[in-house]
């Protein structure tokens, strides 16, 4: 479910976890730069969008998230962890040319990023749902600008 994610920033080797109402992730912009956005909404922050750090695929597709005006976006990790069904952490590591897919959600002056998430075996979680992992094409690495494209 990734309830948890790695990655360096400006120098730093940073670990959050989504229960922290600060947690920000770092998405690739256009110009190839990260900048970090808040991960998800909790029950106690204001605004519209749904509560939780993750969208569905299936409910992105089905134009659930329409009304947040969705944008698909990389989010630069090295690793993401997810808790098992008796609660214990497992850390999976990202290859250099991957990405978790996020969406960015805008609700009136709040932006928000969720991390997308589709059904997956190798899920150890009791939801069997797991961040979707896009690649890279070209062989380009993290922390270089692509072309935008349409990834839902």
């Amino acid at each position: 479910m990734c309830g948890g994610v790695q990655f360096d920033y400006e120098g730093q080797t940073i670990k959050t976890f989504f229960p922290n109402p600060k947690a920000r992730l770092p998405v690739l912009t256009r110009q190839g730069q990260s900048v970090l956005v808040p991960w998800g909404r909790r029950e106690d922050q204001s605004g519209r969008s749904p509560q939780g750090g993750w969208a569905r695929l299936e409910s992105i597709q089905q134009g659930a998230w329409n009304r947040f005006s969705p944008r698909p976006v990389k989010i630069v990790v090295d690793a993401f962890m997810e808790k098992d069904i008796k609660g214990k952490s497992h850390w999976f590591m990202l290859e250099p040319d991957q990405f978790i897919q996020g969406l960015i959600a805008t609700d009136g002056p709040f932006t928000r990023l969720y991390v997308v998430t589709e059904e997956n075996e190798q899920s150890c979680h009791e939801k069997r749902r797991w961040p979707r992992l896009i690649k890279t094409s070209n062989g380009e690495l993290k922390g270089k600008a692509r072309n935008p494209q349409s990834l839902f």
